[in-house]
């Protein structure tokens, strides 16, 4: 059988299941990346599950967002995530050694691993010839503690590259076009796989900007072969024994086949309020910019910040324009020192930040309102840099660093530059000086863990109804983001680790009294759009409604893991007609509602307001189905539902993969 790469990974995994697309398939974990802001809901339902240690190869906790401490809430948070690392066997890296998804593709990632994050952005370690994804927290918990972890096995996209890319054309600008041809929905259910001669000309720095980015089409994840430049890039970081060659077999068969010629990309630039409104840089030059961001978990690599130096050196941003560069780690920061390239930033007038999150996500730098700022960055939802008027574009560094000398946006393509100066990474092991490793089991079991005030176990569901009154209280439009749930910002990110308070803040933007009325009534129905929940992980956004007493959404499509952050709640995302124009206010009541899930029935009937009628789609996998009948996946695993696995991944299982 000639099998791509996507599907050898996941069958050397696969406890459970099967791998035709869309089918239940429980695999067996080998890495576990875990961040701050999604951190806390994380660890504390892990200790839900009663659990004596992580149960897993291997697993990090990274302090990257929530971290400039405007008050001490940030710090309880560390505190807690510290001791939580230490008593269960996490290895645990410190505010200002990097940003988790740069760190975690230096320091861990690993040809053939399978890696699950609580992050959206875990894909980046599919630069690697890795299956990295993203999930929310409980399911990220459940997978640490060796239950595995379920999902709908995607499709399998397989994108041809060939050619070079030209002069001032970046690995941001192939990502863009893939979001050009599919917008924020066209990847759903789906891995992009790379295969081509295209793809030995892409540095793993440059396979990483594209795998960290595909999960804005509302991809799975996005897989390269591991090849001579991933050789190279281990031995770099002195992991050369971790290298194994692995590419998809001749003539291996996708689901679906691409193909892009590197050598006709022009420069490409992402429109407010979507990654997936792209036009090309040179018909946008009219714009005027007040601010230009470059790093973030994306394009906050060495050869992106030299790229950057490059254009900029000898010269001054212009008057106008505010300039932020961030190192992607410590070990970059410490390179770009070293050889110059930081000098040569400095001196044009960038603003030099530390090695984490920050503007990206509203941490710091938000920009005037109704102005134009240009960024590195992958993600341009509205109100997510800081500020609720914003007006944020999305592109690579070299139309970044154009753009700063001229204050416009600019194509890049006849900038002069420096030649790129070549350096080695600074020494690799620096890090490990500051990211702890497990302690011994005997030692473990004495650590006390620090709970400050602002750490409050999430809610649990009660039992799914059988009948369901409620009003509906918000309607939402299209691709409406977690975002807007769980608001990025120092303020409302500082209380993630506090259900009741974040609640606070979800629609505040698009709707300021939605927290109020849901108290108010008791809770209530969502009235969602096309692809509810796009963006982040970040399970606040299926946990506040938890809270607030809400236990169906109604809309007409969903993210992948909102919907499946949802399920795990206990929360049903009801399919809603097209022809459906739900108002706010109106009564619903739905008989039948826990039969309808538990039985496999594939509609329920909703009366609005004691008269009329909607059919609502249960699409739903029979996995979740348990899911929701049990009361939500915490409640499904402390019962015994979900079996612990017994078998895990060896290098030797891995080895007909190569």
């Amino acid at each position: 059988m000639r099998e791509n790469l996507t599907r050898k990974i996941l069958r050397s995994h696969l406890d459970a299941g099967d791998l035709k697309p869309g089918n239940d398939a429980t695999v067996s974990v080998d890495q576990i990346l875990i961040e701050d802001a999604t951190g806390t809901m994380t660890a504390m339902q892990f200790e839900m599950l009663d659990v004596d240690a992580i149960a897993v190869p291997l697993a990090v906790m990274y302090v990257d967002h929530n971290v400039l401490q405007i008050d001490d809430k940030n710090m309880q948070d560390h505190h807690y995530l510290r001791s939580f690392s230490a008593r269960y066997g996490l290895r645990f890296s410190p505010p200002g050694n990097g940003i988790s998804h740069y760190l975690h593709l230096e320091r861990f990632a690993r040809p053939g691993d399978l890696l699950i994050g609580a992050d959206s952005h875990t894909s980046m370690a599919g630069a690697v010839g890795m299956f990295a994804t993203g999930a929310g927290g409980l399911e990220v918990a459940v997978a640490m503690a060796g239950f595995g972890f379920e999902f709908a096995c995607p499709a399998v996209v397989g994108v041809q590259l060939t050619g070079a890319l030209e002069h001032a054309v970046e690995a941001k600008d192939v990502v863009l076009e893939l979001l050009r041809r599919h917008d924020v929905r066209g990847g759903r259910g789906k891995v992009f796989e790379f295969f081509g001669e295209g793809v030995e000309r892409l540095s793993t720095s440059a396979r990483a900007t594209i795998c960290n980015m595909i999960v804005e089409t509302g991809a799975t994840t996005a897989v390269f072969p591991a090849d001579e430049q991933t050789r190279r890039w281990l031995a770099e970081q002195n992991r050369e024994a971790d290298y194994r060659p692995m590419s998809a077999d001749p003539g291996a068969s996708y689901d679906h086949l691409e193909h892009i010629d590197l050598s006709e990309l022009r420069p490409l630039v992402a429109l407010p309020p979507s990654p997936g409104n792209v036009q090309p840089a040179s018909e946008l030059e009219d714009i005027e910019l007040v601010q230009v961001c470059i790093g973030s978990s994306v394009n906050s690599s060495y050869d992106d910040l030299a790229t950057v130096a490059a254009i900029l050196k000898g010269r001054s941003v212009h008057p106008g324009v505010q300039l932020t560069v961030t190192p992607g780690s410590r070990q970059i920061l410490q390179t770009i020192i070293a050889s110059g390239v930081y000098e040569d930033l400095m001196q044009a007038g960038a603003r030099m930040l530390e090695p984490v999150c920050g503007p990206c996500v509203g941490i710091g730098q938000a920009p005037l309102k109704g102005t134009a700022s240009l960024r590195t960055f992958n993600r341009n939802f509205p109100g997510r840099s800081g500020t609720v008027e914003d007006k944020v574009y999305l592109c690579s560094p070299s139309t970044a660093a154009a753009s700063a000398l001229t204050g416009r946006i600019t194509d890049p393509s006849n900038a002069g530059s420096q030649p790129l100066r070549a350096a080695t990474p600074a020494d690799p092991n620096a890090h490990d000086l500051h990211i702890t490793s497990p302690l011994p089991e005997t030692i473990r079991h004495d650590i006390e863990i620090e709970r400050g005030s602002n750490l409050v176990p999430p809610p649990l569901p009660s039992p799914l109804p059988s009948r369901l009154d409620a009003r509906v209280l918000i309607t939402t439009g299209d691709d409406i983001s977690t975002g807007d749930m769980a608001p990025d910002g120092a303020i409302a990110m500082s209380v993630w680790s506090n259900i009741a308070v974040c609640a606070r803040f979800m629609f505040r933007r698009i709707d300021p009294d939605f927290h109020d009325r849901a108290k108010e009534w008791g809770g209530g129905v969502i009235i969602g759009g096309e692809n509810y929940g796009q963006g982040s992980s970040r399970e606040h956004a299926a946990l506040i409604p938890l809270y607030l007493g809400i236990r169906v959404i109604a809309a007409r499509s969903y993210a992948r893991i909102h919907r499946r952050n949802l399920i795990a709640a206990g929360i049903v995302p009801l399919v809603l007609p097209n022809n459906a124009e739900p108002l706010i206010g109106d009564q619903w009541t739905i008989e039948g509602l826990y039969e309808a899930v538990a039985n496999g029935e594939d509609s329920v009937t909703a009366t609005i307001n004691g008269v009329d009628r909607i059919d609502l789609g249960i699409q739903l996998s029979p996995n979740e189905r348990s899911i929701l009948a049990a009361g939500g996946l915490l409640a499904q695993v402390r019962e015994g539902g979900r079996p612990l696995l017994t078998s895990a991944v060896t290098a030797d299982l891995l080895e007909p993969i190569r």
